[in-house]
């Protein structure tokens, strides 16, 4: 969606998009303008990942905008409105568990795709909503998944953030795997991690799949189990 901001000397319009390219692209065709014909600020950026694809949010400024009755584009990705019934069912469920967890906010749309929707909680006791390792929020999300079921879309995953708390808990994952990579290749043993939701273990065996001296498996029962990373080539019977 474009949005035109007032400024005292040229226009200004918000474009979004899933890279910066595709934020300029979008910009281009729905002004009418050639990339030159414009400066380009980002104001907004995240890269993507397992739990949601990258954002961008830039600002074009130029003086030769048509007027913005011209510009339309529809970006379904961002917006953060529930655009039907569906959608504000999800968001009321949310909204109704952490207020009667004593921790009222605010849930809205953070992003769409075919098969996949990401609903985001604002709250002043996100910390809460969270809890320690994420396990509020991941029973809050299979509780929303369960709804998403009842409501005729068994099919539909469905992601819930809180603070950003699932980008930030990717990349200390990835940092993670890597590190205990190197652990299991000097020693040539096996490191057997704290126990994970599903989400987090495909996380750690994807981000170590194409390293070919290392393998991973999931060890447990019920929802949180263990990674084991151990040496190709050896038994994964001792950790270090």
């Amino acid at each position: 969606m474009a949005r035109r901001v007032k400024e005292d000397i040229d226009m200004v319009y918000e474009f979004e998009g899933r890279t910066e390219k595709e934020a300029i692209d979008r910009a281009a065709e729905a002004l009418g303008l050639e990339k030159d014909a414009f400066d380009v600020e980002i104001i907004e950026s995240q890269r993507s990942g397992l739990f949601k694809k990258g954002y961008v949010k830039i600002r074009i400024h130029t003086n030769q905008l048509p007027p913005i009755e011209e510009t339309k584009e529809e970006n379904e990705f961002s917006d953060p409105i529930a655009q039907d019934e569906f959608e504000k069912q999800l968001i009321e469920f949310v909204e109704n568990i952490i207020k009667k967890m004593n921790c009222p906010g605010k849930v809205s749309v953070f992003f769409r795709e075919e098969s996949k929707i990401g609903f985001k909680i604002e709250s002043d006791s996100s910390s809460i909503i969270i809890g320690k390792k994420g396990k509020n929020l991941d029973a809050i999300q299979l509780l929303l998944n369960i709804y998403a079921g009842k409501l005729n879309k068994p099919n539909l995953r469905i992601i819930l953030d809180a603070e950003n708390y699932r980008i930030r808990r990717e990349e200390s994952l990835v940092r993670l795997a890597y590190t205990v990579a190197d652990r299991v290749r000097e020693n040539r043993a096996s490191v057997l991690l704290e126990p994970m939701n599903p989400f987090d273990r495909r996380l750690i065996h994807t981000t170590l799949n194409d390293i070919s001296d290392v393998e991973t498996k999931s060890e447990g029962e019920g929802l949180y189990k263990q990674v084991r990373v151990y040496y190709r080539g050896r038994k994964p019977a001792s950790s270090v």
